[in-house]
């Protein structure tokens, strides 16, 4: 079981991620001592939506298509209503979200980033949380929504807003040092 310290963390976005949703967890994650890598469906950098209008832009270190699920110890999937949106039309993001779910591994979603989870049909029969605008699309896809700060099943772990951030980013840090599911099941 990785520590923090040691774990290799993947950030999944585009153009329109909110801002505070990917720098945030980003920055308290490298502090902790993880390298972590932001992976989208475009070269060279993406430009963050900060409230009500465009933010800074990130560098995008690898193509999503580039990428593989085994490289990573946990996957972050942050919100905005333009990222997820864009995300979810991009058949290489939906299948890498969908291929990391099925590792057992942290896979970790906030505000809007749940529409991936919809979208890759990882969301069915899992508790989880969301901004509040997306639940009926979570509860249609067989989610069952609770409105909760931070909410882990399994290993996936959701949060509804960027107030949530400091629980989201701590859970995601315990989940990563417990461990995939199955080996936790293995040991118990």
């Amino acid at each position: 079981m990785p520590k923090i310290n040691q774990a290799k963390i993947a950030i999944l976005a585009t153009d329109g991620f909110e801002q505070v949703e990917l720098t945030e967890p980003k920055r308290k994650l490298e502090e902790a001592g993880a390298t972590v890598h932001v992976l989208s469906v475009k070269e060279g950098s993406i430009k963050g939506w900060d409230k009500t209008n465009w933010g800074e832009e990130v560098k995008v270190d690898r193509l999503v298509k580039d990428a593989s699920v085994e490289d990573y110890d946990a996957l972050i999937l942050p919100g905005g209503q333009i990222n997820p949106d864009k995300l979810r039309a991009e058949e290489v993001a939906v299948r890498f979200v969908r291929d990391f779910f099925n590792t057992k591994k942290t896979l970790a979603a906030i505000c809007h980033g749940p529409w991936l989870l919809v979208e890759a049909g990882v969301a069915k029969g899992r508790e989880l949380t969301s901004f509040a605008s997306i639940k009926t699309d979570v509860v249609n896809a067989g989610g069952h929504w609770v409105d909760r700060e931070v909410v882990v099943d399994q290993a996936l772990v959701t949060s509804r807003k960027p107030d949530d951030i400091p629980a989201f980013v701590a859970k995601i840090v315990e989940e990563v040092e417990e461990g995939r599911h199955e080996d936790r099941a293995k040991a118990a």
